[in-house]
């Protein structure tokens, strides 16, 4: 008998030992389509060497971007919900580790009933012909108080999977909300860069509507002493139209984009207007800038890690399904006081004690828990699928950037030409108008093909500060938390 006991009890052991469902053994590799590991579109600005500075938006040099990138990762209402969202992840984990101890609490049971035809109380029959207490024997009380307690033994790693399963989807949602970071920041920056854009558009508009006006008036003189016919005359309205309407345009764009940044920042619309209509430039990237390589994007990349969290999770939950296989062994224990009176309640040397051990098998649910494993490893394969896909989007996000990057440098330098010579023609006409050469209509002319050039360039420094954001957004970066000291 003691045999047959042992040989049960080691049983147990080694079925309490093995784990259902397949081990997580990491995503699957993706190989780079550079044979020298690096970027394919990177040019000869990008060095291979990986980015040093996380908080990458301090190489712009612009305190204002730095304030509201700031203001924003600290008040943020989207990044305030992720944040929510890990410690509601984080909650989960500490719930399924807690599942594998017994549960312990106390209870008080008042119990009053009758049953006819049942003696509960063992009383004697009365005597024939005698009265005796109708249905005496019928009553049932019973009176406890006590501890009760619940273990339910993890035979098939059950729980464990299901602890597995919450860590990883808590890495997961930590992951996210890192993400959700690395686009806040982008996007703040990008929204910067187009308020400064807007506003000194805004500002070159102005100064060419006041050039046009010139060129209209005098234009209207000509035509009233009859040098010009009425076309010159339309043509210059027109043109002046046209600039009024461009600078509505320019002054409607800086007012939404006052807006975003201040619902970026979590404020009120408006809130932040005072604060960013002084006049600034528009920041420039460095000259350099370290990428690393794609490697290192897969493992710097919070939405990639977090795809790899989801892929961990779903692996897991195929061990939850498979353990519904095996039988379950749970435990129920009362220790109290009471019995049949109320007396009983206050005898301590006659404890009441009970112990209920419950095996719980399903061999037989037609097909149920099949289908629940096939479910289970169907998720599996769909996170496999999400996890590449979001490493092919982030390389093809870095590819894009590194692309525009480039053709923005060599789009700027263009632009850095034009606007040099723009400079070189104002200057000369000005020289040729204060000779005489030329009329003050072709003097503002001039002037106003140097301030459209002077607009154009700083739209092109625009365009490449925002395609060297995407760039540091495709890697990943601007999660991390700030060093200190």
């Amino acid at each position: 008998m003691i045999r047959k006991s042992t040989i049960s009890l080691l049983a147990i052991a080694l079925l309490a030992g093995c784990v259902a469902g397949p081990d997580y053994t990491g995503p699957p590799d993706i190989v780079s389509a550079n044979p020298n590991g690096g970027f394919v579109r990177a040019s000869s600005e990008v060095v291979g060497t990986a980015p040093q500075l996380a908080e990458w938006w301090l190489l712009l040099k612009d305190p204002e971007l730095n304030r509201l990138v700031e203001a924003a990762l600290a008040n943020n209402p989207s990044l305030q919900a992720a944040q929510a969202r890990i410690a509601q992840a984080r909650a989960s984990v500490r719930q399924e580790r807690a599942g594998r101890l017994p549960t312990l609490g106390t209870q008080a049971t008042v119990v009053q009933g009758r049953l006819p035809g049942l003696d509960i109380q063992n009383t004697a029959p009365p005597s024939p012909g005698a009265p005796g207490p109708q249905g005496q024997g019928d009553n049932l009380s019973i009176y406890n108080v006590g501890l009760n307690a619940n273990w339910e033994l993890d035979f098939a790693g059950g729980t464990q999977r299901r602890i597995e399963v919450s860590n990883a989807q808590a890495a997961a949602a930590v992951a996210n909300a890192e993400d959700a970071k690395v686009q806040l920041t982008a996007e703040v920056a990008n929204a910067y860069v187009s308020l400064r854009e807007s506003q000194f558009r805004a500002k070159r508009t102005r100064v060419q509507i006041e050039l046009q006006q010139q060129i209209l008036s005098l234009t209207y003189q000509q035509y009233q002493q009859g040098v010009l016919p009425l076309f010159p005359l339309g043509n210059a309205n027109a043109e002046l139209e046209l600039l009024k309407s461009q600078l509505a345009e320019a002054e409607a764009d800086t007012a939404v984009l006052l807006d975003a940044l201040a619902i970026l920042e979590g404020k009120v619309p408006g809130t932040s207007d005072e604060a960013l209509q002084k006049d600034f430039e528009v920041p420039l990237p460095p000259e350099q800038v370290a990428v690393g390589d794609p490697a290192g994007l897969v493992a710097r990349r919070p939405d990639i890690r977090g795809a790899e969290r989801n892929l961990a999770a779903a692996t897991a939950q195929i061990g939850v399904a498979e353990a519904a296989r095996f039988p379950k062994l749970s435990f129920m224990g009362i220790l109290g006081l009471g019995g049949t009176s109320l007396d009983d309640l206050l005898d301590v040397g006659s404890p009441s004690v009970l112990a209920i051990p419950q095996l719980q098998w399903n061999f037989l649910d037609f097909g149920r828990i099949d289908a629940s494993i096939e479910q289970a490893g169907s998720a599996r394969d769909e996170a496999v699928a999400k996890y590449r896909q979001t490493v092919l989007v982030a390389l093809q996000d870095a590819e894009r950037a590194l692309a525009r990057f480039g053709q923005q440098r060599a789009a700027l330098a263009a632009l850095a030409q034009i606007k040099l010579q723009a400079d070189g023609a104002a200057d000369l006409d000005r020289q040729r108008f204060a000779a005489g050469a030329i009329s003050r209509t072709d003097l503002n002319r001039t002037l106003r093909k140097q301030e459209q050039a002077a607009t154009d360039l700083v739209r092109g420094k625009a365009a490449l500060t925002m395609s060297w954001i995407a760039l540091q957004k495709s890697l990943g970066l601007g999660w991390q938390a700030p060093v200190v000291g």
